[in-house]
């Protein structure tokens, strides 16, 4: 018997689907940026202590929750298979790998749609949660990175051309974006430093362990 409450989660849930887009945690092949300063061993290893992080601000949303791989999607991992779906990123460039997975996700039924990276320890599980309330009355919902991209992306229906004509990785992909999203009602939260060089990371308490 499925009493009232977790039929409206399961409701909940249905129009609700969170992408975290990874790397495969493999040694020299992710935070290479990072490594440049501190090694490839250092930055595999806060890389890990990101998707840990990442992991433990959404395990508990109560919404679908999708993992989607880089490389390859691993079975053994610290992504619990009954909280999250797995996934291959698919695409030549990051844009036509976010246009894959928003349309297989509306494809399948969902109404309110947030992808988010996994690298950002300035995030927490209330923030997400914020977002897919904005999404509830807004057609947009952004998150600004302090470098000029963004950590958090999320829409109601599918607009592919948001995904297009993007240098990805520079500070100019929020401007572009919202030049494509200027005639929508976006919602804009509050801008947040993902961990992409030594500098955003020196001045951290939780960081320093890995820079000894």
């Amino acid at each position: 018997m499925v009493t009232k409450g977790k039929k409206s989660i399961f409701k909940l849930k249905q129009r609700k689907l969170l992408m975290i887009f990874t790397r495969n945690p493999e040694l020299g092949k992710c935070k290479t940026r990072l490594a440049a300063s501190i090694g490839d061993q250092a930055a595999l290893d806060i890389y890990k202590f990101l998707l840990d992080h990442t992991v433990a601000i959404t395990k508990n949303l109560t919404v679908s929750k999708e993992v989607h791989y880089s490389i390859k999607v691993r079975e053994n991992d610290i992504w619990d298979p009954n909280l999250y779906d797995k996934k291959q990123q698919y695409g030549d460039d990051l844009g036509l790998r976010m246009e894959h997975a928003f349309t297989e996700g509306f494809s399948k039924g969902y109404q309110n749609i947030i992808i988010i990276g996994s690298d950002m320890y300035d995030l927490e599980q209330k923030d997400i949660e914020h977002a897919f309330t904005a999404l509830e009355s807004q057609d947009y919902v952004i998150g600004p990175a302090e470098d000029g991209g963004y950590y958090l992306f999320g829409m109601k229906s599918l607009n592919s051309q948001v995904f297009k004509r993007k240098n990805w990785g520079t500070e100019t992909v929020l401007q572009d974006t919202l030049k494509d999203l200027q005639n929508n009602n976006v919602k804009l939260l509050e801008e947040r430093n993902d961990v992409d060089y030594y500098e955003d990371i020196k001045d951290i308490d939780a960081f320093q362990k890995f820079l000894r």
